[in-house]
């Protein structure tokens, strides 16, 4: 009786660690090379990141995901001034700071969670939209209160928004272009190639990807 016990669980087992084995080349190596194979295959860009490079084939972020470009730090500052020669994406803390990529580092995500009506988001508005307004006045161009576009003063509801509006991307042309040496009409183009239209014509909004617009502008100063 003792030694049919023994065998019996000698089978269970060595059943149990067969079907481990198994289900482990299986589940753990043969599915994983499998679905990442498909995906490299497909969706190469999609799978690794919707990564976005520069014209020397560096990485410099992902198209999903948006960028600050601020000035570094000074002494005294509570936060950094934007750096004015760049597209400047939606307002937002979320957003790692970043002038093309130097040192990426995503913070957080996250929308305001504040009512339409509440005092301090109002404020943030108006102060938003007052430096906006200043920000991209030039002396051939300027910018009334009536031309910037929600998207300039408001933060998405992640925080994290890598596009904005080509209204938004138009009132910043002037200023880019003066900041960069560069013709008015050449960067009204560089905004006009890197605006996304709706999706099958109807769904969505126009869009213009920060990361992208910038990236081309940078690859633009430097030709």
């Amino acid at each position: 009786m003792t030694n049919n016990s023994v065998s019996s669980t000698a089978r269970v087992l060595g059943a149990g660690l067969r079907a481990l084995l198994v289900l482990t080349l299986v589940c753990g190596v043969l599915y994983p090379l499998a679905v990442t194979g498909v995906a490299q295959a497909l969706f190469h860009d999609k799978a690794n990141g919707s990564e976005i490079e520069d014209s020397g084939g560096r990485v410099v972020g992902s198209s999903l995901i948006g960028q600050r470009y601020d000035l570094p730090l000074k002494d005294g500052e509570e936060s950094p001034a934007p750096d004015l020669k760049w597209f400047q994406p939606r307002p937002s803390n979320g957003l790692g700071s970043n002038s093309v990529n130097t040192q990426y580092s995503l913070i957080l995500s996250g929308a305001t969670n504040r009512s339409g009506d509440n005092k301090e988001l109002v404020q943030w508005v108006t102060d938003a939209k007052a430096a906006v307004v200043k920000d991209n006045s030039t002396p051939t161009y300027q910018v009334k209160p009536a031309d910037v576009p929600a998207d300039a003063v408001t933060s998405s509801g992640s925080g994290l928004d890598p596009d904005i509006s080509p209204a938004y991307a138009e009132l910043q042309v002037h200023r880019v272009a003066e900041r960069n040496n560069l013709d008015v009409k050449e960067v009204e183009g560089l905004v006009a190639d890197h605006t996304t239209g709706r999706l099958l014509g109807f769904m969505g909004e126009p869009r213009v990807n920060v990361l992208k617009l910038n990236t081309a502008l940078r690859d633009l100063t430097r030709g």
